[in-house]
């Protein structure tokens, strides 16, 4: 159960009035995870093209990419988690989260980093 209590309030009132969690928030919440999770698949089908139809390099950055789009899963999976007991919970706080997407962004740039210098660095030499 919440810690809170149910009834609270206001600042300068005495009547203490029930905190409502409208259920677009919730909503937001669910559409915001599913949004994260078409980032991901969208990363894992080019991965699995690079794993397909590329050489050696290609297979490298196939893995690399698929590492990322692991990590974006399971930021989304545990960042939705927590949202979702913060609001049932009715934190009054912020739900955002300012390190999860820099991080991910950086291990993303740093796949591409990796693929353009494989793919260049080995001279585009087939097996």
């Amino acid at each position: 159960m919440s810690t809170q209590p149910l009834l609270q309030t206001a600042p300068g009132k005495r009547i203490a009035l029930p905190t409502r969690v409208e259920p677009k928030v919730f909503f937001a919440n669910e559409r915001t995870f599913l949004s994260w999770l078409n980032f991901t698949v969208i990363l894992g089908g080019l991965a699995v093209g690079l794993l397909n139809f590329g050489d050696k390099a290609g297979q490298i950055s196939a893995l690399i990419f698929t590492i990322v789009a692991m990590l974006a899963m399971v930021y989304a999976l545990t960042t939705f988690h927590w949202r979702a007991a913060s609001i049932r919970q009715r934190g009054q706080g912020g739900f955002d989260d300012r390190f999860g997407p820099t991080v991910l962004s950086i291990a993303l740039f740093c796949a591409v980093v990796i693929n353009f210098g494989l793919r260049y660095g080995m001279g585009s030499t087939k097996d």
